[in-house]
C-alpha cells in the first residue's frame, strides 16, 4: 500500500493538515471530563450557578472549537482521498492502455473494471479512515488511559481486566471475518463476468431462448455473493453487542467501585462520572480501532490488487524509433514474414508454426484458412496486439520491433473481426482513425467503405448519433463504419480481419472494386472464408491448422495446394473454379 502513496503528493498539504485539526478535536474531547470534575465538584456540590455557567461556556467553546477541527479535518480528508482515487484511477487506465492482448486475457475485462472503480473506492476510503482516525483514536486511547489513571489508579484495575477480555473479542471476530472480505471481492469480480456477458451478449441470449437460464445462472452467483456477504456481515455485527456487553459490565464496576470509593472519601462524585466518560471514550476508541483495521484491511486487499495491475509490465516493449520509410521499390516486399511462430500465453502448442511469406507494395492478399488455423493470429502480429514467439516481420526490411509505435500505427489500419463502434456521432467514430481528418475525407472514407450509401439517407447524415455499441445500426453497416474508420488515416498497409462478413456479395464485390480504384499504393491484407472475396486477389495465403499450406495466386493454388482446393470446392462448382 505504501507503493500508491506516491499518487497522495500532491495533497500532502491536506494529508498533514487533516490529522492535526482532528487531534486538536481528540484534545478538546479528553479535555471536556476533567472540566465535569469542576462543574460537578466545585459548582454544583457547593450551588454555586454563576460558576456553572461559566465554566459551561468554556465547555461550549471547546465543543463548537471541536466541531469546526472535525469539518476541517473532514473537508481536508475529502480534497485529499477524491483526489487520490481521481489520480488512480487515471494512472492505471493510463497503464491498461499500454498492455498488450496478453495482460488483458490475463486480467479479464470485468476484474479490471473492478479493480478501477470498486478497488480504487475501498483505497480512498482507507485514506480518509486514515487523515480522519489514525491519529484521533490512538490519541483518545492512550490519553483516556492516562487521565483515568490519574483520576484514580485503584479504580484503573477495572480498565485493565476489561481490556484483554475486549481485545480477545475483537481477535475472535476479525480473524473470522477478515478472510471472508478477499472471498467476497471474487465473487464479486464473478458477479461482473455474468452481468458484463449478459450485456454485451444480451440478442445471442435473446436468440437462443437463454434468457431463463441465465437468469438462474445470475440468481447463483448473486446469490453465493449475498450469502457470503451475509455471513460476514453476521460475524461483524458481533463487534457492537459483544464489546456493549463488555463495556457495559466494566461500567457497572466502575460505578460499583466508584461508589464505594465515594464513601471512603477517596473520590468526589465528579471523578466518578469523569472516569466512567474516560472508560467510556477507551472502550469506544477500541471499537472504532478495530473497524479502522477492518477498513485497512479491505484497503490493503485492495491495494495488493491495484498494485498488480500497476506492477505488471507489458509484455510488448515499444523501444524502437526507425521510422516508416516509404519505399516505392516494387520489387522490395513492403512485409515480410520470415520464419515466425506464435504462441499463447500459457499454451504449450504454437497457434502459428514457421510461417514465412513476402507481400509487395499495392498488392491485394487473400488469407484463408479453416476456423482455428491461424487466420487473426497471423495479422494481429503485424501491428503488434501480439509479439512473435519466434522469427520476425519486417516492413520495408525493418523490424516491426524496432519500429516507432506512433509510425506503426498511423501507417497501419485495422479493421477488426468485431466490428466495435463508440457512442458519439458517425463522423466521430470515423475520425477515430484520424483526428483531424476534414469532412471530405470523411465522407470519401465512407464512400470507399459503402457506408456513404445508408448514413447519407438518414436525415442527420454524418451527424447521426450512434449508440453504446452501435446497436442501432446492423451488422453490415458497423462492418462498413469500421472500414471507413481505417481507410480515413489513408494507411500503408490495410488490415481487413473477416470485416466483409455480414455484407451480402454485391455490396462486397463493389467494396472490393472501391478499393482497387481509390487504394494506390496501399496493401490490402483481407481475411476471409469466402473464396469469391479473394478469387482476385494478387496473392493468397493459406493456412491449415496454424502452418501455410500455400501461397500464390487463386489459379496457381487450385494446382500446387490440396487444402485451398478442398475450400473451393466446398463453396464453388468445378466449372466456376
Amino acid at each position: 500500500m505504501n507503493n500508491l502513496f506516491r499518487f497522495a503528493k500532491p495533497y500532502k498539504k491536506q494529508v498533514i493538515l487533516g490529522p492535526i485539526f482532528k487531534l486538536l478535536e481528540a484534545i478538546f474531547e479528553i479535555s471536556i471530563p476533567t472540566i465535569m470534575i469542576l462543574i460537578t465538584d466545585k459548582g454544583i456540590g457547593t450551588g454555586d450557578v454563576k460558576y456553572i455557567f461559566e465554566v459551561g461556556l468554556i465547555m461550549l467553546l471547546m465543543a463548537i472549537l471541536g466541531v469546526v477541527s472535525s469539518f476541517t479535518c473532514q473537508y481536508f480528508a475529502s480534497i485529499a482521498s477524491q483526489g487520490f482515487g481521481t489520480t488512480l484511477r487515471n494512472e492505471m487506465f493510463k497503464k491498461i492502455g499500454t498492455f498488450s492482448y496478453n495482460e488483458i486475457d490475463d486480467f479479464g475485462t470485468p476484474s479490471l473494471i473492478n479493480r478501477v472503480t470498486n478497488d480504487v473506492n475501498q483505497l480512498q476510503l482507507g485514506l480518509a479512515m486514515l487523515i480522519r482516525l489514525a491519529i484521533r483514536v490512538p490519541f483518545l486511547c492512550i490519553g483516556g488511559i492516562v487521565m483515568a489513571m490519574y483520576l484514580d489508579l485503584k479504580l484503573s484495575l477495572i480498565m485493565y481486566l476489561s481490556i484483554p477480555f475486549f481485545a480477545f473479542a475483537i481477535y475472535l471476530i476479525m480473524s473470522k471475518s477478515l478472510p471472508l472480505y478477499k472471498v467476497v471481492q471474487k465473487k464479486l469480480d464473478k458477479l461482473a463476468l455474468i452481468l458484463r456477458e449478459n450485456l454485451s451478449g444480451v440478442r445471442v441470449i435473446r436468440a437462443f431462448a437463454r434468457v431463463e437460464g441465465e437468469k438462474v445462472r445470475f440468481k447463483e452467483s448473486n446469490e453465493e455473493l449475498a450469502s457470503t456477504a451475509i455471513h460476514v456481515g453476521k460475524i461483524s455485527a458481533l463487534m457492537n453487542p459483544v464489546t456493549s456487553i463488555i463495556m457495559n459490565f466494566a461500567l457497572m464496576a466502575v460505578i460499583w467501585f466508584g461508589g464505594i470509593r465515594v464513601n471512603e472519601g477517596a473520590m468526589t462524585t465528579g471523578k466518578v462520572i469523569a472516569y466512567i466518560n474516560y472508560i467510556n471514550m477507551v472502550l469506544s476508541a477500541l471499537i472504532v480501532l478495530a473497524n479502522l483495521i477492518v477498513t485497512f484491511t479491505k484497503a490493503a486487499a485492495s491495494a495488493a490488487r491495484v498494485n498488480e495491475v500497476l506492477n505488471t509490465e507489458a509484455s510488448i516493449k515499444y523501444s524502437g524509433n526507425s521510422t516508416f520509410s516509404k519505399n516505392n521499390d516494387k520489387n522490395m516486399p513492403i512485409l515480410k514474414f520470415d520464419n515466425v511462430s506464435f504462441s499463447y500465453k500459457d499454451s504449450k502448442e504454437d497457434a502459428i508454426t514457421n510461417i514465412s511469406f513476402e507481400i509487395k507494395r499495392g498488392q491485394m492478399v487473400g488469407i484463408i484458412g479453416g476456423t482455428g488455423s491461424g487466420k487473426t493470429t497471423l495479422v494481429n502480429l503485424i501491428p503488434r496486439l501480439y509479439d512473435t514467439t519466434k522469427g520476425s516481420i519486417l516492413i520495408n526490411g525493418i523490424n516491426v520491433k524496432d519500429l516507432n509505435k506512433k509510425e506503426l500505427d498511423d501507417n497501419i489500419g485495422l479493421v477488426p473481426q468485431k466490428a466495435v463502434l463508440f457512442s458519439g456521432t458517425v463522423a466521430e467514430n470515423i475520425r477515430w482513425g484520424s483526428q483531424n481528418a476534414t469532412m471530405d475525407e470523411v465522407k470519401k472514407a465512407a464512400k470507399i467503405g459503402m457506408a456513404a450509401d445508408f448514413v447519407e439517407k438518414m436525415p442527420e447524415k454524418y451527424d447521426t448519433y450512434i449508440s453504446q455499441g452501435g446497436v442501432n445500426f446492423s451488422g453490415g453497416q458497423k462492418q462498413r463504419l469500421t472500414i471507413a474508420r481505417a481507410l480515413v488515416k489513408n494507411p500503408e498497409i490495410l488490415i481487413m480481419d473477416d470485416s466483409l462478413s455480414a455484407l451480402d456479395y454485391a455490396t462486397d464485390a463493389a467494396l472490393r472494386e472501391a478499393l482497387k480504384e481509390n487504394s494506390e499504393g496501399t496493401t490490402v491484407m483481407m481475411v476471409t472464408q469466402r473464396i469469391s472475396t479473394i478469387k482476385d486477389a494478387d496473392l493468397i495465403i493459406v493456412l491449415d491448422d496454424g502452418k501455410l499450406a500455400g501461397v500464390g495466386t487463386h489459379e496457381e493454388l487450385l494446382k500446387e495446394s490440396e487444402v485451398y482446393k478442398e475450400i473451393c470446392s466446398s463453396q464453388i462448382t468445378k466449372e466456376a473454379m
